[in-house]
């Protein structure tokens, strides 16, 4: 396997020919770990006939029920968008995505691409749990890509970075996982809500902004361990 630690998500896809033909997609640019999120027919003879001589990535597929649970072990989650959102977020191109997967993926992070439904994409909150997204410029007369589509070109640059050899990166300590961050945000509004800075009944944004924030910076683990115990020792002072 090229890329052990990649997996390419779908996201509630709602038609499992298109299960299959994204998972001939990811073979052939040797991407083979497929995740499904909450598939509406899965499994289902559609998905095998359109993976044509991808059967084992179709079988081998895992099925969660929820984004969190398909990314919860991820440092580097990036999650396809077709459109500008109301508070921006950091940006790759397909070329620029492929040479961050590869980095990360070379330093042996686990690194997960998310594919959002065929009609609507992934939601604001499912993004908001990415550190970057990833757009697909396309001609402006008809700009629609059907998920196989996607997948094909995100794969493609994926295996085009490996073969060019992407630029090495290093860090001294892991990047936290998706599942620390999720500990970290929920920890992070309790005690804004204590100290009160933050009022849940009117968020004004904060959270969404303070997610993109961390989301830039990619704390590691010691840093959130770091920012968990000042969070901690905050949380005493009221007792």
């Amino acid at each position: 396997m090229i890329f052990p630690n990649v997996r390419i998500v779908l996201v509630e896809t709602s038609h499992p020919g298109n299960i299959g033909a994204s998972a001939r997609a990811m073979k052939n640019m040797a991407i083979t770990n497929l995740v499904l999120v909450s598939p509406q027919r899965f499994p289902d003879e559609q998905a095998l006939f359109r993976a044509v001589s991808a059967l084992d990535v179709v079988n081998e597929a895992k099925v969660v029920d929820s984004v969190e649970e398909a990314i919860v072990d991820c440092q580097l989650v990036i999650g396809t968008s077709a459109r500008g959102r109301r508070i921006p977020w950091p940006m790759l191109d397909p070329k620029g995505c492929g040479e961050k997967v590869v980095a990360e993926s070379g330093e042996g992070h686990e690194v997960a691409i998310l594919f959002g439904r065929e009609d609507r994409g992934l939601s604001n909150q499912e993004l908001q749990q990415c550190h970057f997204h990833v757009n697909i410029p396309t001609g402006e007369a008809y700009s629609s890509l059907n998920l196989a589509m996607a997948v094909q070109v995100i794969c493609y640059e994926v295996l085009q970075a490996k073969l060019a050899g992407a630029p090495e990166q290093s860090w001294d300590m892991d990047y936290a996982s998706s599942a620390d961050m999720e500990r970290l945000y929920e920890h992070l509004e309790e005690t804004l809500i204590q100290v009160g800075f933050h009022d849940p009944d009117n968020p004004r944004q904060l959270m969404t902004r303070l997610r993109r924030l961390f989301n830039r910076i990619r704390p590691d683990q010691m840093e959130i361990s770091i920012l968990r115990g000042i969070l901690s020792s905050i949380n005493r002072l009221d007792n």
